[in-house]
């Protein structure tokens, strides 16, 4: 995925020789990535919490896809793509030394790391989410 997919995306062609901070840049965002996915144990709970009469049926069952459906709001996920994409907007500006304007092109691509989320951060979450309901009554 990153090779054939997220670096044609964001990076021009070639080779910059920067491998050592790039590997460490790498790193730190895969570490970020975990993090993040991996809060969905967190978020799962609350929501089991929340609503056990909803969620014990379906974890005896070990009924994936329709715990995948429970736990899934679409209307949250647009949220967050939207709030994402703003975020990458933001922080993503080049900002100059001089008082000028900051140059109007992002880093990235907003709407890329919209995508990602949608593609990837989100349903890699909620995977860990149904995986961890599975096993909520262990």
């Amino acid at each position: 995925m990153t090779l054939e997919t997220l670096l044609p995306l964001i990076a021009a062609p070639g080779d910059d020789g920067n491998y050592a901070s790039t590997a460490a840049s790498d790193l730190k965002c895969l570490q970020a990535l975990s993090r993040r996915i991996h809060y969905g144990k967190f978020v799962a709970e609350i929501k089991f919490t929340d609503s056990p009469q909803d969620y014990e049926p379906l974890v005896r069952v070990q009924d994936s896809d329709a715990l995948m459906n429970l736990l899934t709001f679409k209307k949250v996920e647009e949220m967050v793509k939207r709030r994402v994409e703003k975020k990458a907007a933001v922080f993503g500006q080049r900002v100059g030394l001089d008082d000028s304007k900051p140059d109007q092109k992002p880093k990235i691509d907003p709407a890329i790391v919209s995508r990602l989320y949608d593609e990837w951060v989100m349903p890699l979450t909620k995977l860990v989410e149904v995986e961890y309901l599975l096993r909520r009554l262990d």
